[in-house]
């Protein structure tokens, strides 16, 4: 028995998966969509973009450590993949079709020493003995590799082998009338689709005498320098100017409904795909509007790969880990950033969780002498404390 997920992928491989509106909707021609196309550049760019540092767990907490996986995951994948290309394209196969994956190319010693994005449409899963294996072509070969040397980022309806395709879940009516209405705009509009004018004329005239009217009349406004000639009718001919009809119109209000309607099946916000009828409920400000893409959007993705990335790159130890920085997000609103530094360092009303050394890490500047002090604990540790001076009042001879 054929199951969903197969059937769809089926389908999908032999581009027959039609909509109700007409147009075949599968990964591919969903990026025909502006919406679909604007939403997953959208997330998949915030998540190419944002830093992947390496830590090691200490007794105090963490810190940050100088790892190999770092320039891996930050720099370059593979030689012919940059890090940032390789993110893009996991991330948009993992928001079109469901899944992706990547191969974990290990030395003897089991250590990662490439990471190479696989093609999603020759990539089969099997499941073997409570266990995933991954078979795929590559440059001509044939592999079968086991899921610990796979990463496998997953969708909303995993089942522990493959996930559905938001397309195939919720995407592909919206998608379908999407793809309809901007295929009818095109032919509303090209070559005059739509007449402007009707030419109104007494009598009943004959086929003849109407196909050479109009064919005179082309011949005389037909093209742009002559569009605005002035039109010379004769017999007693009249010119009705028409509008345009309530359907017409109704095509441009759907039209914005279907970017709507696809923002929220990719869970981003309409107005960051270029929809501005409709007011954020995030709040207002630059600040508050990526505190609210990052939160409700990118975590839900962000979460799971951390946690593939973490249990697949050190499967024996718990010493090291990944992290996305969400506040890479940051980097380019100046004022949310001095903010946010400022009261890291203990600005006022603020307790300071930062040293200056750390905050210039951060901007890429080298450290300084003394900067490894908490400025709050430093300013607390040089409070004399009233238990020292016995009940805390003036002692005798001492100045009110």
């Amino acid at each position: 028995m054929v199951s969903t997920s197969d059937r769809e992928a089926i389908l999908e491989l032999f581009n027959v998966q039609p909509s109700y509106a007409g147009p075949t909707v599968n990964s591919q021609t969903a990026m025909k969509a502006s919406a679909v196309y604007a939403s997953v550049a959208l997330i998949a760019g915030a998540i190419a973009s944002l830093p992947i540092p390496a830590y090691q767990r200490t007794a105090d907490g963490r810190e940050r450590v100088d790892h190999p996986v770092w320039y891996l995951l930050n720099e370059q994948f593979t030689p012919s993949f940059s890090a940032f290309a390789a993110w893009e394209y996991l991330i948009s196969c993992k928001l079109l079709r469901g899944d992706s994956y990547a191969w974990l190319v290990r030395n003897r010693a089991g250590e990662p020493e490439e990471i190479i994005p696989l093609p999603w449409t020759q990539t089969l899963v099997e499941r073997r003995g409570g266990r995933n294996v991954y078979y795929f072509e590559l440059d001509g070969e044939y592999f079968g590799v086991d899921q610990e040397d796979i990463l496998h980022f997953h969708s909303l309806g995993f089942d522990g082998v493959k996930s559905p395709s938001v397309i195939g879940l919720a995407g592909r009516q919206s998608i379908g009338v999407a793809l309809a209405a901007e295929e009818y705009s095109a032919r509303f509009f090209s070559n005059g689709a739509r007449p402007d004018f009707a030419i109104k004329h007494p009598g009943n005239p004959g086929t003849d005498q109407v196909n050479l009217m109009r064919e005179k009349w082309l011949e005389r406004h037909q093209g742009g320098s002559r569009s605005h000639l002035p039109a010379m009718l004769t017999g007693g001919a009249d010119i009705k100017e028409l509008t345009m009809s309530a359907e017409d119109s109704q095509l441009l209000e759907t039209r914005r409904w279907q970017v709507v309607d696809i923002a929220r099946i990719f869970g981003v916000p309409a107005h960051m795909i270029g929809e501005h009828e409709k007011s954020s409920s995030w709040g207002s400000g630059i600040e508050q509007l990526g505190i609210g893409f990052v939160r409700w959007t990118l975590n839900r993705h962000l979460r799971p790969i951390e946690q593939e990335l973490n249990r697949k790159l050190w499967p024996r130890s718990a010493r090291y880990f990944c992290e996305f920085n969400r506040q890479g997000l940051l980097a380019g609103d100046s004022k949310a950033e001095a903010e946010y530094l400022g009261k890291a360092l203990g600005g006022p009303g603020s307790q300071g969780y930062m040293t200056v050394n750390e905050v210039r890490r951060i901007k890429n500047l080298p450290p300084i002498a003394g900067g490894d002090k908490l400025i709050w604990a430093g300013e607390k540790a040089n409070e004399k404390p009233a238990a020292e001076t016995g009940s805390g009042q003036p002692e005798s001879g001492e100045e009110v």
